[in-house]
């Protein structure tokens, strides 16, 4: 790197530094999806502030057995901000982490310097770079192994260990770019203060870690091949790599580490958000929708058996679960990692094994049925709910969110079922009780008031908004629909 005498602050470097978002004045958010359905999905997400700034890039997941850093990227997606803007790439390399190996392609952090065509991590790598050259600072989130010290400690404390580190390639490096020098070690410095200041346990404090990445007699000379060396050396942007260590068992403290370097970092380069806050439940799959030969959809809730015949093609459209991100759905033996969205010939019996992440957190056991047995929900199709709705009539399709505003009235009429008796399913609002004397389950004909009957926890969100009407034949799930409460009004289903 060009070295400079004279090092100016970082916020000097800030003022002269250009942004790819200039001009935008009011706050949104994207999202993209780049080569979906395929075991190398890339999502992207933009978010913009209220006011215009500058703009950072965080990347986790790029070494897929890393979950302090993926999950703590995941945070940051639907953040608000006051001002700046974020890019956040929360799972960089999806197919590792599902597989929880640190690159099924080989180090995805070391392809950066070059690859060749045939290498299969070459399109995300190249959106990647791409990302790198609209941002104006980048942080890639790691766990890594024991704890950096300048001075040998221990084997598991000493200059070649990784955790509780923020590390620079360099201590100061002048970009042509912008035409001043920056300080990547004085900010690292004010970064592992700040942070230090709020960790009661001095064993995981973070430290500077100064890779001297160009040095001849560097210790990493690999990091020539990484993502923020490709950031200072070809973009010249100031460019981190946050490390919480592996030795930290818990997932969710190391994601709190994370959390408080990233926090620290936004403030430090004038990207200011609004509702900063941590919330990590424990992943849980509720029920995932599938088709069985392209039929009426049906849910089959976690734990449950879907009885089909050999042959049958199944595709899963939709697994409802507490997080959105990072859900995948696979079919043993298909080949994918992935099987949402996918129609698979079920040719022996078998599961789904739907993951957050690399966790598993919900399974369906498939399981051939004799020809009696076969599901209550594929002998019988369950076209429509009908609703009324302030006396208003309304059918809605399996799958559909009908959307009501909060004080309205609701009764569940009947349902539609071709060649069905629909006196032998039972619908049942979730939340709701009908009969209060015996709950049997069965919710049609009462009146459900909005505004007062429902009980919360059976929200398929946390604000209490979103409730399942789940449809049953015997013990076997027909269809699930789906009620959405606002307080304003309905918008079109």
């Amino acid at each position: 790197m060009k070295g400079r005498a004279a090092v100016l602050s970082v916020a000097v470097f800030l003022v002269a530094a250009s942004v790819c978002f200039r001009g935008l004045s009011s706050a949104y958010q994207t999202h993209q999806v780049f080569f979906q359905n395929t075991d190398y999905e890339l999502n992207i997400y933009r978010i913009y502030g209220d006011e215009p700034g500058k703009t950072l890039l965080i990347i986790g997941g790029i070494q897929g057995n890393e979950p302090g850093g993926y999950l703590a990227a995941d945070l940051y997606v639907e953040a608000s901000l006051k001002r700046g803007n974020l890019i956040v790439v929360p799972r960089a390399n999806f197919v590792s982490i599902v597989r929880n190996v640190r690159g099924v392609n080989g180090d995805m952090n070391r392809k950066f310097a070059g690859l060749g065509r045939g290498d299969r991590d070459r399109l995300v790598i190249e959106k990647l770079k791409e990302l790198i050259q609209e941002s104006d600072f980048l942080l890639n989130l790691h766990d890594g192994s024991g704890f950096y010290a300048d001075t040998w400690i221990s084997d598991q404390r000493n200059p070649k260990r990784y955790g509780q580190s923020v590390i620079a390639d360099c201590e100061t490096f002048f970009s042509q770019r912008y035409s001043t020098s920056c300080n990547l070690g004085a900010i690292a410095r004010r970064i592992c203060e700040k942070v230090n200041s709020q960790i009661v346990n001095e064993e995981f404090f973070f430290h500077f870690n100064n890779h001297k990445t160009s040095a001849v007699d560097t210790i990493h000379p690999e990091q020539r091949r990484s993502a923020t060396y490709f950031a200072v050396k070809q973009h010249e942007i100031p460019a981190f790599g946050i490390e919480t260590s592996k030795c930290i068992s818990s997932a969710k403290e190391r994601v709190r580490y994370q959390a408080m370097v990233i926090n620290a970092f936004m403030e430090e380069f004038g990207v200011v958000p609004k509702h900063p806050g941590i919330a990590l439940p424990d992943p849980a799959m509720n029920y995932l929708i599938a088709t069985v030969n392209g039929a009426t959809p049906v849910a089959v809730y976690n734990g449950e058996t879907l009885y089909l015949n050999k042959g049958d093609l199944l595709t899963i459209i939709h697994v409802e679960a507490n997080y959105e991100r990072g859900i995948t759905a696979n079919i043993p033996g298909t080949g994918f990692y992935n099987d949402m969205r996918k129609q698979i010939t079920v040719n022996r019996e078998t599961e789904v094994v739907v993951k957050k992440d690399n966790l598993t957190c919900g399974e369906v056991s498939i399981k051939f049925a004799k020809r009696a047995e076969v599901n209550a929900a594929g002998r019988c199709r369950v076209d429509y709910l009908i609703v009324t709705v302030n006396d208003s009539r309304v059918a809605v399709c399996p799958g559909e969110h009908l959307s009501v505003c909060r004080g309205d009235v609701l009764v569940i009429q009947d349902l539609v079922a071709p060649g069905c008796d629909a006196e032998g399913f039972k619908v049942n609002f979730k939340g709701f009780v009908g009969n209060r004397r015996f709950n049997d389950g069965e919710d049609r004909g009462y009146p459900i008031h909005t505004d007062g009957d429902l009980m919360s926890r059976y929200a398929q969100d946390s604000a209490g908004t979103v409730y399942p009407v789940v449809v049953k034949k015997g013990s076997e799930n027909a269809a699930v629909f789906f009620v959405d409460i606002s307080k304003s009004a309905p918008g079109s289903m």
